[in-house]
C-alpha cells in the first residue's frame, strides 16, 4: 500500500490550500484534508456547516505537483474517484490548480459571499420580534461570536428587575411610565457601561436592542466613537406581515401588536440604510430574514466577524 506524504508535506499542503480558499472564497471556512494509503482527499467546510467533497491528490514525490481526480457522482462510494485533467490538459497539477478546477466544477463561485464585519461595534435595529435574538443564538451557537461580546438590553433589564410584568399585574397607566422611564434609565446606563468596557480594551461588541429612533442610535454611535470604533450596523426588516407573524408566535405579553406595529412604523420612517449611513455609521446591512425563506442559521452563516481591534483612549474629561 503506498505511503503518505511525510508531515511536514501533508502540514504545507493543509496551509497552501486554507490560504488560497480563503483568497478565492470568502464563504469557505475550512478546507479539510485527510490522507489515506497516499492520496489527499479535499473537502471544503463553507460558514453554513455544509461539507463538499472537492477532489483527491496524489502526491507524486514533489509539493508543488500532485495527481487530480475528481469525486465520481455517478456511484454511491462516497470515497470512488476517478482521475481527470486539469483545464490545460494535464493529468498532473499544482494544489491550486486543482482546487480551482474542483471549485468550479462544484459551483463555489455562485454561493452568496459571507460580508466581513470589521472589529468595532455591531448595532442591531429592529423592531421587536424582527428576529434579532435568534440571529445572535445562531451566531453564538455557530462561534462566529463569543457570547460575552454580546451586550442585550433584554438581559440586562432581566438581570436588573427579572422577567416583564403581565399587563394584568400592572399598577395604574401613571406609575407604570413613570417605573418604565426609571427602568429605562438604569438599563441603558448599565448597557453603556458594558459595551464601553470591551470597547476600551479592543473587543468588538454587539449591541442588541431595538434601536429604531435616531436618538438611541446616536448614543451608541457616539459611544463608538469615545474609542475610535468602527460602527456596523445590521437592519432586521422583515415586512409586517411576517413581523406580526413572528410576534404572535413568541406569545410575549409584555408587548401588543399595536406596539409592534408602532415600532415597525419608526424604522421605515427612521431606520433607512441612507439616513443610518448619514448618522456615522461605516456600514449598514439587511439581514435576510422568512421573507427570503432564510433561517436565522442561514443569515448568521452570511456574517464572518473580526473580534479584536486597536482601540484608542477616550478623551480626558473636561477640566
Amino acid at each position: 500500500m503506498p505511503k503518505n506524504p511525510p508531515e511536514s508535506v501533508q502540514h504545507h499542503l493543509r496551509r497552501r490550500l486554507n490560504h488560497h480558499a480563503r483568497e478565492r472564497w470568502p464563504h469557505v471556512d475550512t478546507v479539510k484534508v485527510r490522507f489515506r494509503a497516499g492520496f489527499a482527499y479535499v473537502s471544503v467546510e463553507l460558514t453554513d456547516g455544509t461539507t463538499l467533497p472537492l477532489c483527491r491528490l496524489r502526491f507524486t514525490g514533489a509539493q508543488h505537483t500532485w495527481g487530480f481526480a475528481l469525486p465520481d457522482r455517478s456511484d454511491n462510494d462516497a470515497d470512488r474517484y476517478r482521475n481527470a485533467l486539469l483545464p490545460d490538459g494535464l493529468p498532473v497539477g499544482t494544489p491550486e490548480e486543482a482546487l480551482d478546477c474542483a471549485g468550479a466544477l462544484a459551483a463555489l463561485d455562485t454561493l452568496p459571499p459571507v460580508i466581513r464585519v470589521p472589529a468595532g461595534l455591531v448595532v442591531l435595529v429592529g423592531p421587536p420580534a424582527s428576529g434579532k435574538t435568534s440571529f445572535v443564538r445562531a451566531l453564538i451557537g455557530s462561534g462566529r461570536i463569543d457570547a460575552e461580546a454580546v451586550v442585550s438590553s433584554d438581559e440586562i433589564r432581566a438581570e436588573l428587575f427579572g422577567a416583564p410584568p403581565d399587563a394584568a399585574e400592572s399598577g395604574t397607566a401613571e406609575s407604570d411610565a413613570a417605573e418604565s422611564d426609571a427602568a429605562d434609565g438604569l438599563v441603558f446606563a448599565e448597557r453603556d457601561r458594558r459595551i464601553a468596557a470591551r470597547l476600551a480594551t479592543g473587543h468588538s461588541t454587539l449591541a442588541e436592542s431595538t434601536n429604531v429612533t435616531s436618538e438611541a442610535r446616536a448614543r451608541l454611535i457616539a459611544l463608538a466613537g469615545r474609542f475610535h470604533a468602527p460602527v456596523t450596523v445590521l437592519r432586521f426588516d422583515p415586512g409586517l406581515t411576517d413581523l406580526l407573524q413572528q410576534h404572535a408566535e413568541r406569545n410575549r405579553t409584555d408587548l401588543t401588536a399595536a406596539d409592534v406595529r408602532a415600532y415597525a412604523a419608526v424604522m421605515a420612517r427612521d431606520a433607512g440604510a441612507d439616513r443610518l449611513r448619514a448618522e456615522g455609521a461605516t456600514a449598514v446591512h439587511d439581514v435576510p430574514g422568512r421573507r427570503r425563506a432564510v433561517t436565522p442559521a442561514g443569515a448568521a452563516a452570511r456574517f464572518s466577524f473580526t473580534r479584536r481591534f486597536h482601540a484608542a483612549p477616550p478623551p480626558p474629561p473636561p477640566t
